[in-house]
């Protein structure tokens, strides 16, 4: 058997909050919508535009509070060729949350909590 990544999903809070953040922090683009018949949900699939692999956000109307992350050590991870531009730009967003500058890496965190980690391209 063979099997191959597709997507990765999250569950957002305020979707177009959400989807404002992956375009400027990381160049995400929304690729495919899913509406619900009945408004209960929507699901964006958003690309890189450069891989097969697409984050799905799934936002549920009746959500009435941000979710639990719990201890929140689940991550997904992007690399760059432009490392140091990246860290400037999250810098100015103050979306960045922790940073091993040993490893030479560091994570972001989304308006939900998720942590992204960000890596240089080796």
């Amino acid at each position: 058997m063979d099997f191959k990544f597709v997507h990765n999903n999250i569950n957002v809070f305020d979707l177009q909050k959400s989807l404002a953040f992956y375009d400027k922090a990381l160049g995400l683009k929304e690729v495919r919508r899913i509406n619900a018949p009945d408004d209960s949900f929507i699901i964006v699939y958003l690309s890189d535009n450069q891989t097969n692999h697409r984050l799905e956000l799934t936002w549920l109307r009746d959500r009435t509070e941000p979710y639990d992350l719990g201890d929140n050590e689940i991550h997904i991870a992007f690399t760059t060729q432009h490392y140091q531009e990246a860290h400037q730009l999250h810098q100015q967003m103050e979306c960045i949350c922790f940073e091993n500058e040993a490893m030479g890496i560091y994570f972001i965190e989304d308006p939900d909590g998720y942590w992204v980690e960000i890596l240089p391209e080796r």
